[in-house]
């Protein structure tokens, strides 16, 4: 049975800290390495459910370079695009079955490079998904293993290692022929895992081999070339997806750091300026590793993925009912900042296309929204937007599977662009898309907002103008903590004062900063100012600017 995608948990990683921030404790951001990185924002597009400009009903490259202008406008500088390459789709894509082509239904190689040659004219660099882990079973590579029993690019166990009444042992899948035995797999039964070896041996488990055998120092040439073709064609970097998995039963992932190390060296020299992103959840563990940036995650790492899960998930802090709490987040972000040092950054998105759901869940309402994003676009991560976030796209819930979404088709329906048919998504029937729009007829859509000055889509926009103006507000600059309960309220870069209240209830919080009396507002909503106290009204937010003019 396959393990989804949704559920795999890779261990808990670094512990949360324990003790809480004194009160004016100062939790102070890293410098920040000097890669671009730095100072970018995340724009991630499912490419099948952006733009169709073919009338497939599928979204294409070509409907990326039709729709760049948008990200240009709205103040991204970097597009992160899920896999466009051939594929059975029994993964949504993540079954590679050729990691150097497109497959046909998004376009060809040429798009690749229109598209990033659009893109960097309009200040945008691209990141493709490299998916080192598994491939699909219809690969060259996992066909040529089942003729040749010699071939150890994937993880096989021999028919005299199996147990003798049949059974297969847990993540394993019987040949489908004619090699003998079965195969380990990743996630879904079509995805056989490559082989990077393992970093234990145990006599139980004889198909074990170890990280400097043939088959994995021939995976680890072939994702050399892989990241090779696609970075001389002009993409910035990627995304890793499941870092954190390539070698087997390694306890700290010592193994599995030396061999990203090993990887973002050789990217270093060949490719200066390039970058690769780990989804790990553990930006501890995986930025010393060679990373140049974690996502936090709703699953692995510290607690499980708590920090992400605080915030937007379980019982979160972003949640009318003002049951969260904030400090879970701060004080897993402080520790891994510490961890880290000047080497990279911590990612943070709200929404993905995998386990991380909609803010627009079904539970929230868009009076919480603002209060979300200043968080997002003011503290000192890496900020990531999914695509139809800007709008308040929701997630949908009753949708049918497409292509081994197994429930994650909720938020991936495609981008609402106007009062056109489909949302202007495509020309092709309702019933022939990907998957269906949003059937609420009051969906929001980007030539809505662009019409209204008070809409999110603004909204959003000023907040990344402000971050890009204001180099305190950004990644490079400290944060000071002055309350991680309700209204979690920070300093940025001696600066800069924020307050977000995402409870329906009013707040209130001392700020001892004589400053505070004479702050100019340059973003809010319900908040006021009396001495060095703040009262924050239910869903209220404010950046305010503490210098003197």
């Amino acid at each position: 049975m396959a393990v989804s995608r949704r559920s795999f948990v890779l261990g808990t990683g670094a512990a949360l800290a324990g003790a809480a921030l004194a009160p004016h404790a100062p939790a102070t951001a890293a410098p920040g390495s000097s890669s671009w990185l730095a100072d970018a924002v995340l724009y991630q597009v499912y490419p099948q459910s952006f733009q169709d400009t073919d009338g497939s009903g599928i979204g294409d490259l070509a409907g990326l370079v039709d729709r760049l202008d948008h990200l240009r406008w709205l103040g991204v500088d970097t597009l992160w695009v899920n896999p466009v390459f051939p594929s059975p789709f029994t993964d949504g894509g993540y079954d590679i079955a050729d990691y150097v082509r497109v497959h046909p239904r998004y376009g060809d190689e040429e798009d690749v490079s229109r598209l990033v040659d659009a893109a960097r004219r309009r200040g945008i660099r691209v990141l493709f998904d490299l998916v080192a882990g598994h491939s699909s079973d219809q690969h060259p590579w996992f066909l040529h293993s089942l003729r040749d029993f010699s071939d150890d690019r994937y993880i096989w166990a021999t028919p005299d290692q199996l147990p003798a009444d049949g059974t297969l042992p847990e993540q394993f899948v019987a040949s489908p022929g004619p090699r003998p035995g079965a195969f380990r797999m990743n996630y879904y039964a079509t995805q056989p895992a490559l082989n990077y070896g393992y970093a234990r041996m145990h006599p139980d488990e004889p198909w074990r081999g170890p990280v400097d055998a043939e088959g994995p120092r021939a995976n680890r040439a072939a994702m050399r070339s892989v990241m090779d073709h696609w970075l001389r064609l002009g993409v910035s970097g990627f995304r890793c997806d499941m870092a954190a998995t390539l070698v087997k039963d390694d306890p700290g992932w010592v193994e599995t750091g030396r061999l990203w190390g090993e990887l973002r060296s050789w990217v270093g020299r060949r490719h200066p300026g390039a970058v690769l992103i780990s989804e790990w959840g553990d930006p501890a563990t995986s930025v010393p590793a060679g990373f140049d940036g974690d996502f936090y995650l709703p699953v692995n790492g510290p607690g499980d993925g708590a920090p992400w899960r605080s915030l937007w998930r379980d019982n979160p802090y972003f949640d009318a009912s003002g049951g969260g709490t904030a400090k879970t987040f701060v004080d897993a972000w402080t520790d891994a900042t510490r961890a880290i040092g000047g080497g990279g950054h911590t990612i943070m998105p709200i929404a993905n296309h995998d386990s991380a759901t909609r803010l627009n869940n079904g539970v929230r309402t868009p009076e919480q929204f603002p209060a979300a994003w200043t968080f997002l676009l003011t503290w000192p991560t890496v900020p990531t937007i999914y695509y139809g976030e800007e709008i308040g796209m929701r997630a949908v819930d009753g949708l049918p599977d497409v292509e081994g979404s197994a429930g994650r088709q909720d938020n991936r329906t495609p981008m609402q662009w106007n009062s056109r048919p489909n949302a202007g998504f495509s020309t092709a029937p309702a019933d022939q898309l990907y998957i269906p729009i949003d059937p609420d007829p009051n969906h929001p859509t980007v030539e809505a907002q662009l019409r209204d000055p008070g809409s999110l889509l603004h909204f959003v926009r000023r907040l990344l103008a402000l971050r890009k103006r204001h180099p305190e507000l950004g990644t490079r600059s400290g944060v000071r903590v002055f309350h991680d309960g309700y209204p979690l309220t920070y300093l940025r870069g001696d600066r800069f004062l924020v307050t977000v209240n995402p409870r329906r209830d009013p707040a209130t919080v001392a700020v001892p900063d004589g400053r505070l009396r004479h702050a100019r507002e340059v973003e809010g909503n319900g908040v006021r100012v009396d001495g060095e106290t703040l009262t924050v009204d239910g869903f209220g937010y404010a950046i305010l600017d503490l210098a003197r003019r």
